[in-house]
């Protein structure tokens, strides 16, 4: 039968068959009773499969007992996930505030802002940098502590400019979503769920070559690089022409210059 499309997601493979009914299809590799399954599902499958996923009601799909998400060190009034099973890990971040690794590589993050930080980040293009730094790995989001009605309501920015700014870095970075929450709360809430299916679809994608023979993992192949300190990148930086200070945090783009030098 002829195929409109036919590609991956995680353990499952996506089928949409050219035909009026019945269109759309899953092949899903999993593993039951102590050996490797595949089985093939419609959207009329009554539970839809999830491989080496639980679904309990507290904590989120597929996580151990207790996630661990990193916080970056330069991250103010960080959250806590209190209300979950989580353990945070203070460290200085490539890139997000807030992300999860595998294998002792981070696979995911989230940039928390706030409506005021990110009206200032847009204007100054320094989110730009950020969301292009996070769109290098495999899966971040930009979540922001605000509905989006409320850019129309600001008063000393053009709201326009904004939403255009906006605008463009979801066309530019798609891989990259600005996700507008109500609250604070539910940004964090949003941030826990987000890294926790992360987490889960990186530990599928990280033996999904041993399921499906010839697949190329979305992960990549190489291994966490060393991160230099913020010493030698102030150095490289003043060697290079920019303009830094002499102690804090540098600019998202003089680590992005650095990056792309190196």
């Amino acid at each position: 039968m002829p195929l409109v499309s036919c590609s991956r997601t995680g353990a499952a493979i996506d089928v949409i068959a050219d035909r009026r009914t019945e269109r759309r299809s899953q092949i899903v590799h999993t593993r039951a009773r102590g050996r490797e399954m595949v089985f093939w599902q419609s959207p009329n499958t009554r539970k839809q499969a999830r491989p080496q996923v639980r679904t309990p009601t507290a904590r989120a799909a597929g996580t151990e007992a207790e996630l661990e998400i990193l916080v970056d060190s330069h991250e103010r009034y960080a959250y806590r996930f209190s209300g979950q099973q989580v353990r945070t890990t203070k460290r200085t971040l490539r890139c997000g505030d807030y992300g999860v690794e595998v294998d002792g590589r981070v696979v995911a993050a989230v940039e928390r802002k706030s409506l005021p930080d990110l009206v200032s980040s847009l204007t100054n293009s320094t989110l730009r940098h950020a969301v292009a730094e996070l769109a290098t790995l495999p899966r971040a989001a930009v979540v922001v502590e605000e509905r989006y009605s409320k850019v129309f309501a600001l008063e000393y920015v053009r709201p326009a400019l904004v939403a255009d700014g906006i605008a463009e870095l979801a066309v530019r970075y798609p891989g990259v979503p600005i996700v507008f929450t109500d609250t604070r709360g539910l940004a964090e809430e949003w941030t826990y769920r987000f890294l926790a299916a992360a987490w889960t679809w990186a530990q599928d994608e990280a033996v999904i070559g041993a399921r499906i023979p010839g697949a190329a993992s979305e992960l990549g192949t190489a291994g966490p690089a060393r991160e230099p300190t913020t010493a030698q990148v102030r150095s490289w930086a003043r060697s290079a022409g920019w303009e830094v200070p002499d102690r804090g945090r540098l600019r998202p783009e003089v680590w992005a210059a650095y990056r792309s030098a190196h």
